[in-house]
């Protein structure tokens, strides 16, 4: 035990000499005495840069508060996060990921309670219903910056060019995959976890079960999860997606891939530069059955959240920050949509007066947002042994080692391994 000890506080030294001023030196303000904090988020150079440029501009308003900064990609923000969190030495203010609220504070007191900041931070621009998503035991941990689901991208061109309507059900799909295989063109594509969520979708309609039952419990059987494979396999074999493993995104720019699911956050990462080049590119509908179905079997959560640490010594300054990243228009200015579309309604007061609010991933969000059946997505269902095991199992039906019965046992068993099912 002591070497564990040794080792994480070792690491938590280490993530500790992360944090570093934002870029320049400190703005040094004549007989003014400075509070310093810490602030951590993970992104690309993009998003570092404009993060810093709004740190800066915080710092001028607020010449008694001092800002250091550490950021990362995501895998080494992740794994230096976890350090942190177990060691006690997390930033004063930082982006986390929605998982981690059940895996650090499942009681609600692994971070700071944000209601007791609400003199500070004008919760009154978020809905309780949004609010809920940061929430765990009742207690405010988090609040989320924006929101995201899965959602059906159509390349609208290549629909229009062969006399194709937007897919709305699922046999729209295998009706469009007739036309477009001969064409060698797939109907929708998507990387592995979007499809296992897209089947899911599916298979929820068709059961009138959910995946995951409110205490988190499985509850999925072997029938159901037959019915997922052989959907999958099914979408496979008539040529409506390639194989996950087959993926590629510079498909998408080629025109093989007449569709797509992905997050809505990821809209403008992957159809960008197809829009750039003049190409019609909507968010449909979910699809289902029929109109009355549609958004059931599909999930929302934050794309993103704030946090304010449990361990701060400067709670009122932290609360300072935090409301000017979720809720200033200068902070809105640099940001813009980068982190998906906000939630705060001061922001998007000031985004949509900007002429930011527009284009294919508020248009996706508008999918998500106005869909009634949508429901907040348990984050059991991201864990990558689930999809990953799913895709494996329907492997072996797609490549003749065994049939659907036989795979969805194996899938089953693995599956309550992992996850209590009674």
């Amino acid at each position: 035990m002591m070497g564990i000890k040794r080792t994480v506080l070792a690491l938590a030294a280490a993530a500790a000499v992360m944090f570093g001023g934002c870029g320049d030196d400190a703005v040094i303000h004549d007989q003014t005495e400075q509070t310093t904090i810490t602030l951590s988020w993970w992104g690309n150079d993009s998003r570092n840069e404009y993060t810093i440029e709004a740190v800066h501009r915080f710092e001028q308003l607020h010449p008694e508060i001092k800002v250091k900064c550490s950021y990362s990609e995501w895998s080494g923000y992740e794994a230096r996060s976890r350090v942190q969190m177990i060691s006690g030495t997390e930033a004063d203010v930082m982006q986390i990921n929605v998982g981690w609220l059940s895996q650090y504070s499942p009681d609600g007191k692994g971070y700071y309670d944000l209601e007791r900041l609400a003199d500070t931070v004008d919760l009154s621009n978020f809905t309780s219903e949004m609010l809920d998503y940061g929430r765990r035991s009742g207690v405010l941990n988090a609040i989320p910056i924006a929101m995201n689901a899965e959602t059906v991208y159509i390349n609208k061109d290549i629909y229009d060019r062969y006399g194709l309507p937007v897919p709305k059900t699922w046999d729209d799909l295998f009706e469009a995959a007739k036309t477009l295989s001969g064409h060698g063109i797939y109907p929708l594509s998507g990387a592995n976890k979007s499809l296992w969520l897209y089947c899911i979708a599916y298979t929820e309609q068709q059961t009138g079960k959910q995946i995951f039952d409110k205490d988190s419990r499985l509850a999925f059987d072997e029938a159901d999860l037959k019915v997922m494979i052989d959907f999958y396999c099914r979408l496979v074999n008539e040529k409506v997606i390639p194989k996950t493993e087959d993926f590629q995104r510079y498909n998408l720019e080629n025109g093989t891939y007449a569709g797509l699911i992905a997050w809505v956050s990821d809209a403008l990462n992957y159809y960008k530069s197809v829009i750039d080049q003049g190409v019609q590119v909507i968010a449909a509908d979910y699809t289902a059955d029929d109109a009355s179905q549609a958004g059931l079997g599909w999930y929302a959560k934050p794309a993103t959240l704030y946090a304010v640490s449990k361990n701060t010594e400067h709670p009122k300054e932290a609360a300072e920050l935090l409301d000017f990243m979720l809720n200033s228009d200068e902070w809105a200015e640099l940001q813009g949509v980068e982190k998906g579309i906000p939630i705060s309604s001061s922001v998007r007061r000031y985004l949509d007066s900007a002429g930011k609010l527009s284009g294919l991933q508020y248009e996706a969000s508008q999918v998500m947002e106005t869909n009634r059946l949508i429901k907040p997505m348990d984050p059991l269902v991201e864990n990558a042994d689930l999809y990953e095991s799913f895709i494996e199992a329907c492997d072996l039906v797609l490549f003749d080692k065994a049939a659907s019965e036989e795979a969805a046992a194996q899938l089953y068993e693995s599956y309550s391994k992992i996850y209590e099912t009674v």
